[in-house]
């Protein structure tokens, strides 16, 4: 995602709005087949049977006024993830609604920092320090304007491409970024259209039915890397391939 010009940065520096609540989804809880491979698959703990939690990070702007629009995909796939798996984001911690539960027998957090977005490494920083989280195991969620719409990449590492949420999050995690993400495609602005207005804007109904199926390839690979790791994962994402339900 480019570089989003001054009045977005202005924008998403206001006073925190109330949180807004995700809207309710049909989506399935875990799948036996996975939830079953989980005690065989999930690597085994090293430090006295103490699993560490995957951190599952969507990036967004809180308030009612910037609910379901393009800049906020990544909260929306929390909110997803949040549903599926019976995980209540009741808890602030670090600047951030936080929930904790599992998948399968693997502990997972999920967090939607409330700084706005271009402060999201305040959270981010703070949550992976104090519980003791390896960066390979914090993936960050968030909007892409340089992927076409609806479409996801999971990468393992890279730089913050312009992205001001992770540019910050690359600062609070002392400039390492060897940390994976999963990039959540909303397409190029149309015509000459500023993308700080275009990030900003709504979704069509058409649009969001689409998202919705994209959300739900998110949560698989949320799943499956969580019990089965990071590289099969990322198969799943990255290769061409259609749902069989």
């Amino acid at each position: 995602m480019r570089l989003l010009s001054g009045a977005l940065a202005s924008r998403l520096h206001s006073p925190l709005l109330p949180l807004a609540r995700a809207r309710p989804r049909c989506v399935p809880r875990s799948s036996s087949a996975l939830a079953c491979r989980a005690s065989s698959s999930a690597a085994p703990a090293g430090d006295g049977g103490a699993r560490k939690p995957w951190l599952f990070v969507g990036l967004g702007n809180p308030g009612k006024m910037y609910q379901r629009t393009r800049h906020n995909v990544g909260f929306e796939m929390i909110d997803v993830i949040a549903e599926a798996e019976g995980i209540s984001l009741s808890s602030m911690q670090f600047k951030a609604m936080v929930g904790k539960g599992r998948i399968g027998d693997v502990p997972i957090m999920l967090a939607k920092p409330q700084t706005f977005m271009n402060a999201s490494g305040e959270s981010v920083g703070q949550l992976v320090s104090y519980y003791k989280i390896p960066h390979n195991q914090v993936l960050v969620m968030y909007d892409d304007l340089d992927l076409p719409f609806v479409k996801l990449r999971l990468l393992p590492k890279g730089g913050h491409g312009g992205h001001n949420g992770m540019r910050s999050i690359i600062n609070h995690l002392k400039q390492d970024r060897d940390f994976p993400r999963l990039r959540i495609g909303i397409g190029r602005p149309p015509g000459k259209m500023d993308p700080a207005n275009f990030v900003l804007r709504p979704f069509t109904k058409k649009e969001q039915e689409e998202l919705d199926f994209t959300f739900h390839r998110g949560l698989e690979a949320v799943r499956i890397m969580s019990l089965e790791g990071f590289n099969k994962s990322a198969t799943f994402v990255n290769t061409a391939q259609s749902l069989k339900c």
